[in-house]
């Protein structure tokens, strides 16, 4: 962090929380101004629009397998023999269980909104402060640590669903019989849950894209409450 940025987060830190105060810095009477009420607001307003944004990408078709950053591929046994499986005959069933996946988290995806925002909602002056001052990671951490396990449940049954109305099973059941054969154990379960988390890999890894977009550009935002907060940490 360069020596402006260290001062500016400083000073977020020690004054604007605690009220109206005076600092010798460049641009102090704008960094006075904010409030720790005022920054909170204007990180929920980011993380909102960061959240509903990831949810409008990774949640419509070909969100998560038209896009390599968070395409779901084969869980570890298979992939481990993908090469011979794919020798043998087996491509359009690993194709086909690929797909799948993907459209799985597609599917689920959207069912994440809600909670997120009622994380957003729920944060404190002490959060916004962590998440300000923690880096480009703090707001994807946060997101994990108040909404991960409920997300888990929640999603889960979405992509059972899904999973039993497409090819998925065909494509499972083939391949792992194959790998049945060479001592490879594989359980539908555990590919539901790898395909869950998964998903929920692709929802927090696109929502710290959308927070690293607005840190790095705030003047998006020029005139508003997010461009005079985010201008002061960039």
């Amino acid at each position: 962090m360069n020596p402006t940025r260290r001062n500016i987060v400083r000073a977020l830190v020690l004054l604007p929380w605690v009220g109206v105060a005076q600092a010798e810095t460049s641009g102090s009477d704008l960094l006075a101004a904010v409030s720790g009420p005022e920054a909170t607001k204007a990180l929920r307003e980011s993380l909102e629009q960061g959240a509903r944004q990831a949810i409008t990408t990774l949640g419509r078709e070909n969100g998560f397998f038209g896009d390599p950053s968070v395409k779901i591929g084969l869980p570890k046994n298979f992939t481990r023999a993908e090469k011979f499986l794919r020798s043998v005959g087996y491509g359009q069933k690993i194709d086909d269980l690929i797909l799948a996946m993907n459209r799985a988290a597609e599917t689920a995806t959207p069912k994440a909104q809600e909670l997120l925002l009622e994380s957003i909602r729920k944060m404190s002056i002490n959060d916004a402060k962590a998440v300000l001052t923690g880096g480009d990671n703090a707001a994807t951490e946060y997101f994990r640590k108040s909404t991960e396990a409920k997300l888990t449940e929640t999603l889960m049954p979405v992509v059972k669903s899904v999973i039993e109305k497409s090819d998925f099973a065909s494509a499972y059941n083939g391949l792992a019989g194959k790998l049945s054969k060479f001592g490879v154990k594989s359980d539908q379960q555990t590919v539901e849950r790898y395909v869950n988390k998964k998903a929920l890999d692709g929802i927090y890894f696109r929502i710290g894209e959308e927070e690293r977009r607005l840190r790095a550009n705030p003047t998006r935002y020029a005139g508003s409450l997010l461009g005079k907060v985010f201008g002061l940490l960039k």
